[in-house]
């Protein structure tokens, strides 16, 4: 295997030994452009950019080509064929760490080490001593290559700071390290801060932002905008959570169900049914709800569960339908000990807790339905647009798990218009870790066929449905209509473009006073 070092001095190893070049410094440049450039050159461009002030270009072209040829064939491998008129370069199978830098910064595709050890070398002047001031268009294409490596590095740096799985303070690292390569991009500018917020808290997070604005206005520059306020009583990320209680429960044939209980068990409880998609870990740090999900367990005794199928629970199941769903519901229920509870149901688990509610109305006190719509598309769809529907299952059983987040973006676009692109990112990963293409698909066929129309006069408790005046996902119109056939319901739009919402966004604190002030008139 040959192996060519370009960030720092240019290096050659076969099989991981070092071969040494040629003290030329023309000809180790000539080595690494041909090895960045394009597969075939012609001799003239090469002589023109490398010799142009030299009596007979093509002569030292030969002899630097000569030079080179038994260096990059030391693995027995011709790599050069040259003619009268061009050179054909083969250096396909070469590792290349410019090209490795590269790569990594399109995707999480390296380990948190690999991804150090990268950034570390590309700190590194890329070809250093490769430098012919007197060869102005060598000179020019240098620094072009410099340019690329520090758009790589700002790609890096991006990357690790949205991967969720890394801990709030490496997070914190990559952020600064973005931001620090590109000073004066906005993106990067945010994402620092809300790391920051993360990592430390408000307060480091507000002092940061400070220092960035001076920046920017110095430079003569719009400073970015920066968010940091959150609801009243949410837990920032960073700060400490309280603690989940994870357990397990086996269904009726024979699935494991992963619930967790959170808050006080003196403060009254609050069941929140399953929604696509959950994950009772990742969520739970998540930089999307979290805030919401921890300031109703700061009032409530909070039960909720991952679906069959995803998150913590068993992701291999036979059944995977809506009357599973509502069962699932029941064992969790029944695993919680509860006998009479407030009910939340978020999108397509509002049809589980108007199901539940209809079934049990001496358990459920109060049902709460955010982004609710009672009936899938399958009953109501045109054929054109279950054409499209249809169209949109194919693609996510094809691309759900790959390293491309485009097919998730179908999801997540919609769910979340107004997310942040370092919550987007989030989300795009956090679908992939928490479940299956496979199972993908089988929820989306789940839910297309779900109904529960009729049983919308069958719910005897208070009812309260809430629903986003931009929802781009389930319309407003969807979820007033069904507040109108539920007996006495109460129905509050509040102001976001959002179906699922944002944990920052002034929506979320809108929809948690909703909650509460509707638990204690009810």
């Amino acid at each position: 295997m040959l192996e060519v070092d370009i960030l720092g001095p240019i290096a050659v190893r076969c099989d991981g030994t070092a071969l040494d070049l040629p003290s030329s410094r023309k000809t180790r440049a000539l080595l690494a452009y041909l090895i960045l450039s394009e597969e075939r050159i012609s001799r003239s461009a090469l002589c023109d950019l490398l010799w142009d002030t030299t009596d007979d270009p093509r002569a030292a072209l030969r002899w630097s080509l000569s030079k080179l040829r038994p260096i990059l064939a030391a693995d027995g491998i011709d790599r050069l064929q040259a003619d009268r008129a061009e050179i054909a370069c083969q250096f396909d199978d070469l590792v290349v760490d410019f090209a490795q830098l590269e790569l990594a910064s399109s995707s999480v595709s390296n380990t948190p080490d690999q991804a150090e050890a990268l950034w570390q070398k590309s700190a590194r002047t890329l070809l250093d001593g490769c430098e012919l001031p007197e060869q102005h268009g060598f000179s020019a294409w240098i620094n072009g290559q410099r340019n690329l490596l520090e758009g790589y590095k700002a790609a890096l740096a991006k990357v690790y700071a949205a991967d969720s799985s890394l801990a709030p303070d490496q997070r914190d690292k990559w952020a600064e390290r973005w931001f620090a390569v590109a000073p004066f991009d906005s993106d990067a500018a945010q994402n620092a801060v809300a790391t920051r917020h993360a990592h430390a808290g408000k307060e480091a997070a507000s002092d940061f932002a400070q220092s960035i604005i001076q920046s920017f206005r110095e430079a003569d520059l719009p400073p970015p905008d920066f968010e940091l306020e959150i609801p009243p009583n949410a837990a920032t990320i960073g700060e400490l959570a309280p603690p989940q209680d994870i357990r397990f429960v086996e269904t009726r044939d024979h699935v494991s169900i992963a619930w967790a209980s959170v808050g006080d068990n003196a403060n009254p409880p609050l069941v929140k049914a399953a929604n696509w998609l959950n994950h009772l870990e990742l969520d739970w740090e998540a930089p999307i709800w979290s805030p919401l999900f921890r300031d109703l367990a700061s009032a409530f005794h909070l039960v909720r569960y991952d679906e069959r199928g995803c998150g913590l629970s068993d992701w291999d199941c036979e059944e995977l339908t809506f009357e599973s769903f509502v069962t699932d519901l029941e064992q969790v229920v029944e695993a919680a000990g509860l006998t009479r509870f407030p009910l939340l149901g978020i999108s397509q688990g509002a049809a589980v807790s108007i199901e539940y509610a209809a079934r049990h109305p001496e358990k459920v006190s109060h049902l709460i339905l955010f982004g609710a719509y009672d009936c899938g598309w399958r009953h109501v769809a045109t054929e054109e647009e279950t054409r499209e529907r249809e169209a949109v299952m194919v693609l996510t059983e094809t691309g759900w798990g790959s390293d491309n987040p485009a097919y998730r973006h179908l999801f997540s676009r919609t769910f979340m218009p107004d997310a942040e692109p370092v919550e987007l990112d989030w989300f795009d990963e956090f679908q992939r870790q928490t479940t299956s293409s496979a199972n993908a698909v089988r929820f989306l066929e789940a839910f297309s066929t779900l109904d529960v129309r009729s049983r919308l006069a069958e719910v005897q408790c208070p009812t309260l449905v809430v629903h986003s005046r931009g929802d781009q996902r389930i319309p407003l119109a969807t979820g007033r209509k069904l507040a109108t056939r539920i007996p006495g319901a109460r129905f509050a739009g509040i102001d976001s473009n959002n179906h699922l919402l944002l944990g920052r966004e002034p929506a979320s604190a809108e929809f948690l006073k909703l909650v509460r002030d509707f638990l204690k008139q009810s």
